[in-house]
């Protein structure tokens, strides 16, 4: 995007007459921070502005409720079922949590440090891994890579459970510089066969990540033009060293917060790298920097992501306080392509534009429908519309409601009479929403 200047991107966004801060603008934060914010969570953030809504984002929240609910839910799903129900907890958890930005930190993690539950076949695993990723979500990012690879999901997901150095496995040394830290280009096949004898000896012992110093190699390794008897520690202290970790980690957190489907240049990336190297990388202030920006609030932002499946379902329920059946929404997040705990592959889930087509933009409709008239689905106020008494500019005027609240962008002439056409003042509010989440506008984040 030629058009934005890099040296101004990431300075501090200051409401003006120009851009105002907004309903609109305040809902764009909590979409993007968690999964979209009630009116009353919405209103709160307009009242206290950018600053201080960013900051608290950043500020603990109370969830010993949830905790303990959730760690309760957790020990009845890692009783030896399978991953299906762990995945029910989470999209249980990301409805209830009072910390959507953590959930939402711990889902952007899941994709980059993807494993999944079809070949892991341990939810006790992979719950213990939501539970790292959550513990590091905004932390720093080397211990949070030393513990990812002593993971027992991850070693079994890569095949690194037995690595001998009679044969030395490659394929996490290799995911390791390729996905995880440094991305293509930025390191050698010499690099990748010299990681992986570092990372000899790690076994799986009574479900624990265990080291065999007798199956380690200990003959000197050369990484990144450095040579001694590296171990895997040696080895990630290394390559976070290089000076296209930070980049490639900027380079993400970008995509993730601000645009899909965009390229992202390394000048423009290059002030987010350069928080992570001068905060001993540090997610959270590289994070709060994107999302304080001039960019994140501009034209080049809002409206410019497309919603993931989990984000679409979720965001809608949490939007009316409202719950589900949590199996029934597992399986149709199936249809749409983005179960948590079943990414399609070690690159996670691509994601932008990859979620659109033919087929899942009805299916996301559907999905939407299909919450509105599940019976099992309830509202705080009580149904829908009793939800509906209590929330009168829905009732005044329903259209512009939806648009302060429920779109990222402005709604056209053309669909505005469409809608006044198909949704006469007297349809009923399940007919009117079920219209207005079919729309393309509803699909944008």
């Amino acid at each position: 995007m030629s058009d934005i200047n890099p040296q101004t991107a990431w300075q501090p966004f200051e409401p003006s007459k120009q851009q105002p801060w907004t309903t609109q603008r305040a809902a764009h934060l909590l979409r993007r921070c968690g999964f979209g914010g009630t009116i009353a969570e919405i209103s709160q953030a307009k009242n206290a502005g950018p600053t201080k809504s960013v900051a608290q984002l950043f500020q603990s929240t109370d969830d010993s409720k949830i905790e303990k609910e959730m760690l309760q839910a957790g020990r009845l799903v890692t009783g030896g079922v399978d991953s299906n129900a762990l995945a029910s907890w989470w999209l249980l958890r990301m409805i209830k949590t009072p910390s959507p930005f953590l959930e939402k930190m711990t889902l952007f993690w899941h994709g980059h440090f993807a494993t999944g539950g079809e070949k892991v076949k341990d939810s006790r695993a992979m719950f213990r891994q939501n539970q790292l990723l959550r513990k590091y979500a905004l932390a720093k990012f080397e211990p949070f890579v030393k513990n990812i690879s002593r993971d027992v999901a991850m070693l079994i997901y890569l095949d690194s459970e037995e690595n001998r150095k009679t044969r030395p496995n490659e394929n996490y040394a290799r995911e390791l510089m390729e996905l995880f830290c440094l991305g293509v280009g930025n390191y050698t096949e010499t690099d990748i066969k010299e990681v992986a004898r570092c990372f000899t000896g790690c076994e799986i012992r009574k479900n624990a990540f265990a080291f065999n110093e007798y199956q380690h190699d200990n003959k000197m390794k050369t990484v990144f033009g450095e040579t001694g008897n590296f171990d895997s520690t040696a080895a990630i202290e290394i390559v976070l060293k290089q000076k296209a970790a930070p980049l490639f980690i900027a380079k993400k957190l970008i995509r993730y917060f601000v645009f899909d489907d965009q390229p992202i240049s390394n000048q423009l990336a290059q002030p987010i790298a350069d928080s992570l190297r001068k905060n001993h990388f540090e997610i959270g202030p590289a994070v709060r920097q994107i999302l304080s920006s001039k960019l994140f609030y501009s034209e080049h932002s809002i409206g410019k992501k497309i919603k993931s499946p989990v984000e679409l379902a979720i965001g809608f329920l949490r939007f009316f306080e409202a719950s589900t059946n949590i199996n029934q929404l597992s399986q149709q997040l199936v249809s749409l392509g983005q179960l948590p705990l079943y990414p399609p592959n070690v690159k996670g889930w691509p994601g932008g534009r990859k979620w659109i087509n033919a087929s899942t933009i009805l299916a996301r409709a559907n999905l939407i429908a299909g919450i509105l008239k599940n019976p099992k689905t309830k509202y705080r106020d009580g149904n829908l519309e009793e939800w509906v008494q209590s929330h009168s500019q829905f009732q005044s005027d329903s259209l512009q409601w939806a648009e302060d609240y429920l779109f990222a962008v402005p709604l056209s002439a053309e669909t505005k009479s469409a809608f006044q056409q198909t949704n006469p003042s007297n349809r009923e509010p399940e007919r009117i929403l079920s219209w207005l989440s079919a729309l393309p506008e509803f699909q944008l984040c």
